[in-house]
């Protein structure tokens, strides 16, 4: 079961995104997400992310991976995204079922429920890269920078704040959600401060990092065009 994801993952790095498009795909197995190096880890992302741009991305049999995974999963990378239902990381980047860990929240910031999900994935499921990713015309980035306070919300944008004071603008600029720029300056920073806080935090994904076994990439995620643009 699963040789042929197996060989998908083993000629991915050189497979255009048409033949990928018609290649019969199945779910990553235990020896295919050994043989990755974080390098080739990014590299099915980024030819995933060209597919879904290209409106070829592959047409799999969900239940079937449903059923291949019941009893074991070996995702090969960890995405931390937004909230937004426009930037769904599996639709973006094309993976089926049990290709990917996911977490979700909103402004893509770092906490110790995610740190240590982080780290189950991993140091103890195997996968070999973590990107955080943000999305142009963030609404957390907005109301952060508009000072929306909203019950729990409130503390959840505060996180965004550091982005917010780390981006300069000229006297008199307008650094509200209605300056698109602006916004998303303060998308880019605070996704390159949340893979700092990601690897100032958790030893155990740094130790990894070190080690060559695991990489840890920033991104933003175009609403637009769909395209991932990595940091």
């Amino acid at each position: 079961m699963n040789k042929v994801r197996t060989l998908f993952a083993a000629t991915a790095i050189v497979a255009s995104s048409a033949a990928c498009a018609s290649t019969s795909y199945e779910t990553f197995d235990q020896e295919a997400q050994q043989a990755l190096t974080p390098d080739q880890a990014l590299e099915l992302l980024q030819e995933g992310n060209a597919r879904f741009v290209a409106g070829e991305s592959i047409d799999r049999d969900l239940i079937d991976q449903q059923l291949d995974t019941a009893d074991g999963q070996f995702p090969f990378a960890v995405v931390l995204s937004c909230l937004d239902s426009r930037s769904a990381p599996e639709v973006v980047f094309d993976q089926g079922v049990g290709d990917i860990f996911v977490g979700r929240v909103a402004g893509n910031v770092v906490d110790t429920n995610l740190l240590g999900s982080f780290e189950f994935a991993t140091a103890a499921a195997g996968s070999k890269v973590i990107v955080v990713m943000g999305h142009t015309a963030c609404g957390a980035v907005k109301g952060a920078c508009d000072g929306v306070e909203v019950g729990n919300l409130t503390a959840l944008l505060d996180e965004i704040e550091p982005a917010i004071d780390a981006v300069s603008t000229p006297a008199g600029t307008d650094r509200s959600s209605a300056n698109a720029d602006f916004v998303n300056r303060v998308v880019e920073t605070n996704v390159r401060m949340q893979v700092n806080e990601l690897l100032r935090r958790s030893d155990v994904v740094r130790g990894l990092v070190e080690e060559g076994q695991v990489k840890v990439v920033g991104a933003v995620h175009d609403l637009a065009t769909g395209e991932v643009r990595f940091l």
